[in-house]
């Protein structure tokens, strides 16, 4: 996508992402948090310091209870409910294998449902419910943080922050708007400048937050700013929301200045998200992006996705290609917002940064296949977690190995070599 982009969709192109495209496997090491596992991050932790980054964020929502796959809104628009999915082989099987309460991911304890908050007893809840899976959970922050300091001189700061997983465009403006708040208030804390750098490694739909936030960090004037921000800025008003509202009253003017980081550098690490709105680098530092992928295409286009019925409705139930969620929701997708006033702020966001909506554009959009984004460098992982378990818990249709413990040495690694090698 072009500097300034204002918040235009990606275009999803099939073409080969060329030098951009990079490829590994996920390989065995030392256990977790053993003294041979700690003194291999070492190294890792002393290149991001050389590198000047001064705090890591671990953006993440839940899977659970969040209607992950977006189903919600192709039964809104048709789906199966009007027979949009007739003469289709294999589409009726993939969409009951998405919809929530059908695919195998179990909802919240007591009902609990977005919009979620990002405080401690959330946390919690979700790192006893769903471990590591789709999840930075507290006690993997707090090893990481213990693995990349040892010996550094300055030390680097690790955050978890939980968005509120509401999987629409309303949900995920909002989300950019308190990223951006929070961000801005760590520079000031923190007394960061130019030379230092901020890291966020977003998992799934996190991304598509970063993607927003990207465009509100451009350093132009660009006409869908204010515009965005004034529709949150209402929304904010007639919902009763002040800590949204206050968040968008501080954040306008230093982003219309381009001072809301104080210099530092913005480097966004995307794990599985979906490829939907398009990032403007103008206002970002360093940008890659991690899928889980395992090639099934005979056609030599090895970074596309497999999308071809009915086939898919036999490989997604042990996440045979790799990262489904990722694959599949995608444009015209979305869990529903709650109330008539939020749905219709949702249209008018969405009339901004996506111009896909119904049953047949989902299709389209899925049936592209595409796994990255037109901006950033990307990197296809085979995570290995693909072991024929068609229980749904074991790898949530290829979405969940980001997170995993036994990964995180791996992806640091991943990082540090494509980001930071330099430093």
């Amino acid at each position: 996508m072009p500097i300034e982009n204002n918040f235009q969709h990606d275009e999803l192109s099939r073409k080969s992402p060329g030098e951009r495209l990079a490829v590994a496997e996920l390989a065995a090491g030392p256990p977790p948090d053993s003294p041979a596992w700690l003194e291999a991050m070492a190294p890792y932790g002393s290149a991001l310091a050389r590198a000047g980054v001064r705090a890591v964020v671990f953006l993440h929502g839940a899977i659970h209870g969040t209607d992950v796959f977006g189903i919600r809104r192709l039964d809104e628009v048709g789906g199966l409910k009007r027979g949009y999915s007739r003469g289709v082989s294999g589409l009726d099987a993939l969409l009951a294998a998405m919809r929530q309460g059908d695919n195998g991911i179990p909802p919240l304890p007591g009902g609990l449902a977005p919009p979620l908050a990002n405080d401690d007893a959330t946390k919690k809840l979700l790192d006893e419910q769903i471990g590591d899976a789709g999840n930075f959970t507290g006690a993997d922050v707090e090893l990481f943080r213990t693995a990349v300091t040892r010996g550094v001189s300055q030390p680097i700061l690790c955050l978890r922050m939980l968005w509120s997983s509401e999987h629409h465009h309303l949900g995920r403006a909002m989300a950019a708007v308190r990223l951006l708040d929070a961000l801005g208030q760590l520079c000031e804390q923190q007394h960061l400048a130019q030379g230092q750098r901020i890291l966020v490694q977003a998992h799934g739909q996190a991304g598509l937050v970063l993607a927003l936030a990207s465009n509100l960090l451009c350093p132009s004037r660009i006409t869908g700013r204010p515009r965005l921000l004034s529709l949150l800025a209402s929304y904010a008003n007639q919902s009763g929301q002040p800590d949204l509202a206050a968040a968008i009253a501080r954040i306008e003017p230093r982003l219309e200045t381009a001072s809301l980081l104080q210099g530092a550098a913005l480097d966004v690490v995307t794990f599985g998200t979906p490829v939907r709105y398009g990032w403007d680098p103008s206002g970002l530092g360093n940008l890659l992006h991690v899928v889980n992928h395992r090639n099934l295409r005979t056609d030599g286009k090895t970074w596309l996705a497999k999308m071809e019925l009915p086939q898919i409705t036999m490989e997604m139930p042990i996440a045979w290609g790799g990262d489904y969620v990722q694959e599949l929701a995608v444009a015209a997708s979305d869990a529903v917002p709650a109330t008539e006033q939020a749905k219709a702020a949702n249209k008018a966001v969405w009339e901004m940064v996506e111009p896909y909506d119904g049953f047949e554009r989902w299709l389209e959009c899925a049936r592209r296949a595409v796994r990255f984004p037109s901006e950033g460098r990307c990197l296809l992982v085979d995570y290995k977690d693909s072991t024929g378990s068609t229980n749904p818990r074991d790898h949530y249709y290829g979405h969940a190995a980001y997170t995993r413990r036994d990964a995180m040495a791996f992806n640091t690694a991943q990082i540090v070599d494509r980001l930071y090698r330099t430093a």
